[in-house]
């Protein structure tokens, strides 16, 4: 028995042991051992023996008090001042002298042991624990897969649908948001017994024939590139500044035939040249039909989400673009046609035809991407198409002359198709618009040559005058065309020898004149009087006298870096798009509160009046599935509870040789929620694992009936944060049990079988 009761002294490791009769009703012998096992102890610990026999005393100790009625009446070895100085207050502070405790190792380990000898158990316990988590993850999973299939979504349609700013402009949002019913709000209160009428029209056409918005571009570029602004691209996948260039793109050879590819001719072949005129007033859509160019956005990392390259690769300078194809691998055969890859006269036979109630079609055509990547084009400035005439001390427009345009484009700057690019299966909407893909550096090169040209040069050094008619804007050109027209026709006459006639003697001159010579003289006249009558027509005149100099730089293609005619932010995604809109309205702010309203931008937001934040939805049915799913935790946490309770009666005796052996009752709970702990992660992990496996079936199903791919994914956060809720909840569920475990009698416990 004094052996065990040393052993349970010695178990929590005590600085001192008191030891009150250690030979007591012991024989010689087995006295000498305890007394040797004692002295043994003494080595690293104070022992301290309460004794009657003295022999033992003076055998074993190295000091003796010796007591007499309570009272001490001798010692061996007594404590000095001298030494008492020796060592102070701080120093036996520092001494540990605390009740030592279990650790959370040895907790654990115990648990952990005692749940191996019933494994299979707590592997049930475990699997049923996870159900929760299981369908917790699964939600997750889903709504975080789809979370990000929708950002996919929003960054691709933002890149077709950006943000816009132009230099003059109307709230295009608005007139969209009356359309759709979202702005129509009833102008007063009235009672629900008859039907009354609201002010649709009234406001649509009160915001379409408003005033038109004038942006300082200026201004605003600068305060995006330089000023605070410059936090925009935080939130911003591109930011693309448009100049109005018109890519003016023919084919390479010209020996044949001058062939326009951009803007394309092809229904101006056919008769439909008024498709041109819708576009130019904007009918048409967003972009042009007659384009078959557009500019890509500047982030190439999102042109390669986009798209995949199929052959060659993607332009890297001015004179290089890229050629886009269908997800099948195709290009319509309009746009064949306009880049000069089929013959137009394909089509004007199929016109010919429809009109004669004729079908007539031609077979499709294949190519190589060899073929393809061996086209090239010439592109010319606009300020190209106009040379100075002398005569009419103006710079013509010459377009229409095929001699001049051939060598213009033999001059034209080379541009090469260096690659072919799909788009990726994954992208719900793409950025490049058109089957011909051209950077941002085309466009300043064309800026440049258009400055300086001719031209431009004379348009730029005389602001104030009309190149294009040789008078000062907003000039009288009726009074100036009348003027012309009289001295164009005293020319004809003097030329004609008639100048000096009065009207009788013209008569006089005609009826002396023989009939063929009569004839010819009435068809010089005709001819004069039709050349002077065309010199100016009245369009022309309405449409040079409302001229100005700005309608002029975008007529010859001249532009700066620094006055973008169109700003389009592409943001991230719409929480971004907000966080823009904020820094827009902070700069309206700001130049309001300086006293420059005129400085205020209004913008175009097309994409946020027609669809509302899908992703709050979202997250609004997981959550209100998770709140269904974690009924499921909470019953989980209870039949946890109950088994805790079950273990803590299998392991009642285990309970009371623990505190028999010194552990206290707080080491008891520690040992029961160590257990609980084991639990809940090992039903973390097989959560977690459960739906790792279930997610790849989900996938192949989403994929199967809804053509959607990767929707369904756990993130690693959320997988972490699942096993930490289910060691949390099972702690929990395991906190009762655990007291129930801690208050038992040590005694009672020893007790029970």
């Amino acid at each position: 028995m004094q052996r065990v009761a040393i052993a349970r002294a010695l178990i929590n490791d005590p600085e001192i042991l008191l030891a009150d009769e250690p030979t007591g009703a012991l024989d010689t012998e087995t006295s000498v051992q305890i007394m040797d096992l004692l002295k043994e102890i003494a080595k690293d610990r104070l022992v301290i023996m309460v004794t009657q026999k003295p022999e033992l005393a003076e055998q074993y100790s190295t000091r003796i008090v010796k007591l007499l009625d309570g009272e001490i009446t001798d010692d061996s070895m007594p404590y000095s001042d001298e030494e008492a100085a020796k060592e102070t207050y701080e120093e036996l502070s520092k001494k540990d002298l605390k009740h030592k405790r279990m650790s959370y190792f040895t907790a654990l380990n115990l648990s952990f042991n005692n749940l191996l000898t019933k494994k299979g158990r707590t592997l049930l316990t475990a699997f049923a624990g996870s159900i929760g988590i299981i369908g917790i993850a699964l939600i997750l999973s889903l709504s975080d897969g789809f979370r990000n299939y929708i950002k996919s979504v929003e960054e691709d349609t933002l890149s077709t649908y950006p943000l816009e700013i132009t230099d003059e402009s109307i709230d295009m949002s608005a007139m969209l948001g009356i359309m759709l019913g979202t702005e129509m709000k009833s102008e007063e209160e009235h009672d629900m017994d008859k039907v009354y009428s609201n002010n649709f029209v009234g406001n649509y056409m009160k915001n379409m024939l408003g005033e038109v918005k004038v942006n300082d571009m200026v201004s605003f570029k600068d305060y995006i590139e330089e000023g605070d602004g410059q936090k925009m691209k935080d939130y911003t996948s591109d930011i693309m500044y448009t100049y109005g260039i018109t890519i003016n793109a023919y084919k390479s050879d010209v020996e044949k035939e001058v062939y326009q590819v951009n803007p394309s001719t092809v229904f101006d072949s056919i008769g439909f040249g008024s498709m041109s005129e819708m576009d130019n007033l904007g009918m048409t859509g967003t972009q042009s039909t007659t384009n078959v160019w557009s500019e890509m956005i500047s982030n190439q990392e999102l042109l390669e989400n986009q798209y995949d390259v199929v052959a060659g690769r993607w332009p890297e300078n001015y004179d290089e673009v890229v050629m886009v194809v269908t997800k099948d691998n195709e290009i319509s055969d309009y746009e064949l046609y306009s880049l000069g890859i089929r013959d137009v006269s394909e089509m004007q036979e199929m016109m010919r035809a429809a009109l004669k109630g004729e079908t007539k079609t031609y077979p499709n055509t294949s190519y190589t991407y060899d073929d393809l990547l061996s086209l090239t084009y010439k592109v010319i400035p606009s300020s190209d198409f106009y040379e100075y005439d002398d005569s009419e001390k103006c710079y013509v427009d010459k377009s229409d002359d095929a001699d001049y345009l051939k060598d213009k484009i033999k001059n034209g700057l080379d541009i090469k198709v260096v690659g072919i690019v799909r788009p990726n299966e994954d992208a719900t909407v793409h950025s490049i618009t058109t089957t011909i893909g051209y950077t941002h550096a085309l466009v300043e090169k064309l800026m440049d040559l258009s400055r300086d040209s001719e031209v431009g040069k004379a348009q730029l050094d005389d602001p104030d005058k009309n190149v294009f008619t040789g008078y000062e804007f907003g000039a009288d050109l009726n009074e100036e065309a009348q003027k012309e027209a009289e001295q164009q026709a005293q020319d004809a006459m003097s030329e004609m020898g008639i100048a000096d006639m009065t009207e009788d003697q013209l008569y006089e001159y005609m009826a002396s004149l023989p009939a063929d010579q009569l004839k010819q003289f009435m068809q010089t006249m005709t001819e004069q009087t039709q050349s002077v009558s065309n010199s100016m027509s009245l369009s022309d005149l309405k449409s040079a006298e409302n001229a100005t100099y700005d309608d002029n730089l975008v007529t010859l293609g001249i532009a700066y870096e620094n006055d973008p005619k169109v700003i389009r932010i592409y943001p991230i995604d719409f929480e971004s798009k907000e966080k823009i809109i904020d820094v827009i309205e902070e700069y309206n702010d700001m130049v309001k509160a300086n006293g420059e309203e005129e400085k205020e931008i209004s913008y175009t937001d097309m994409v946020g009046t027609m669809m509302s934040s899908i992703s709050t939805i979202i997250n609004a049915i997981s959550y209100v599935l998770m709140a269904f799913v974690a009924i499921s935790l909470v019953v989980s946490s209870i039949m946890i509870g109950i088994i805790t309770y079950i273990s803590v009666l299998e392991r009642t005796k285990e309970i009371g040789v623990l505190r028999s052996i010194g552990a206290s009752k707080k080491d008891i709970s520690r040992v029961f929620n160590a257990e609980t702990i084991i639990i809940g992660f090992v039903a973390g992990l097989i959560g977690i694992g459960v739906t790792v496996l279930l997610n790849n079936p989900t996938k192949a199903l989403i994929h199967q009936f809804a053509g959607l791919t990767g929707v369904a994914k756990l993130p690693v956060t959320g997988g972490a944060l699942l096993v930490a809720i289910s060691v949390v909840l099972t702690m929990i569920g395991g906190l009762i049990p655990s007291r129930v475990a801690s208050k038992k009698d040590p005694v009672e416990a020893l007790r029970s079988e």
